[in-house]
């Protein structure tokens, strides 16, 4: 938050000539482990946190939720409500905090003059099932797991308005360059599709793209897993467990398991999803690649293990040489870093909303 408030006040400072920014915010909250400062966890005395919909015991879980309890240590574990609900009300106020830190972020776009030619974009990489199930945290293709929040505003030609067509994350980069009137380098593959005529209000025009996949090679898995969701189908498949087909607008807790109905009608939707499902994935290779990547990054492991330790994980390079008040840097540079709003040369504060950008987050 501190780097991002100190980013949005430099762009303002730019004339009106300055390449548009776009600044990426992430934030860590709302996730696991569930606590939270005081203040957002006072938020919620004397609130009452709902349970959870649906329990479900361990030995009545399906095949991947069970490898799920047994990773996560909770297979033999029956959790108190008292429990339950001071977890999730930990997790409340870590959303009360995200919502407090977006609006910060909000408030420094209007003081600067950029809340109306500003793109915001607000979403989220995973959800948590909060107990739903018996499930915690993420790692499956339940809904508390796999829906998140995709807001889009654009002040200045979006009119507010609910998208009920699948959507995913995917589609943001091509939403984006849509926004901004920009073109896609045809020459790299590209998933997804942009959002705007969605945004724009033509529903019927995107009905061909109201599906979403989605692949999960990571924790609790000993196969590829994957889902798809078109409609208010869902189809979830792995090589080594039975299959779950789900009729989410009847059934919103995924309770009643449509891949052994007898229904003539479903059967023909179940068996298209999974015709769709094996045409798309190869598991048996991307279970090969997956093994190979495996045992590659195990090596590279045991080498950095030897002597010093390095991490192959990401260090950003900061110059602070270049974001401090330094002797080598321009005088009028150095005071426009010194001071917001910028004035001219008579003392007068300059005119505000100069620059415009794009700024998103999860």
């Amino acid at each position: 938050m501190f780097k991002s408030t100190r980013y949005l006040y430099s762009a303002a400072r730019r004339p009106p000539s300055a390449r548009p920014f776009c600044l990426t915010v992430s934030l860590t909250h709302p996730h696991d482990p569930y606590t939270i400062h005081r203040e957002y966890w006072d938020r919620y005395e004397g609130v009452e946190i709902p349970l959870p919909h649906v329990k479900i015991q361990a030995e009545q879980q399906d095949v991947h939720s069970q490898r799920l309890l047994k990773v996560c240590g909770l297979s033999d574990e029956e959790i108190p409500d008292e429990a339950i609900r001071r977890a999730r009300r930990a997790y409340f106020g870590a959303m009360s905090y995200v919502d407090d830190n977006v609006g910060k972020l909000l408030h420094i776009l209007k003081e600067c003059g950029l809340d109306d030619n500003t793109i915001v974009v607000f979403s989220s990489d995973h959800g948590d099932m909060l107990g739903e199930r018996g499930l915690w945290y993420k790692m499956s293709f339940f809904e508390g797991s796999t829906r998140v929040p995709l807001m889009i505003s654009d002040p200045r030609r979006l009119a507010p308005k609910h998208i009920h067509q699948n959507v995913s994350n995917i589609d943001i980069l091509p939403t984006l360059v849509d926004l901004v009137n920009g073109s896609l380098d045809t020459r790299l593959p590209m998933d997804g599709n942009s959002l705007v005529p969605y945004l724009n209000g033509n529903v019927n025009g995107m009905a061909k793209y109201d599906t979403v996949y989605g692949e999960y090679c990571g924790e609790g898995t000993v196969a590829p897993l994957m889902m798809i969701r078109s409609g208010h189908w869902k189809l979830v498949v792995c090589p080594v467990d039975p299959p779950q087909f789900f009729n989410t607008k009847n059934d919103p807790h995924e309770l009643h398991n449509l891949a052994t109905s007898t229904d003539p009608a479903i059967q023909e939707v179940f068996f298209s999803f999974m015709r769709d499902a094996n045409a798309r994935w190869d598991f048996t290779a991307i279970h090969n690649q997956v093994l190979t990547s495996q045992r590659m990054r195990r090596v590279c492991w045991d080498a950095l293990r030897q002597g010093r330790f390095e991490s192959w994980d990401y260090q950003p390079n900061e110059q602070a040489s270049n974001k401090y008040i330094r002797s080598n840097l321009p005088l009028d540079e150095l005071e426009l870093m010194a001071r917001y709003p910028p004035v001219d040369a008579m003392g007068r504060e300059k005119p505000r909303g100069q620059a415009k950008g794009i700024a998103w987050g999860e």
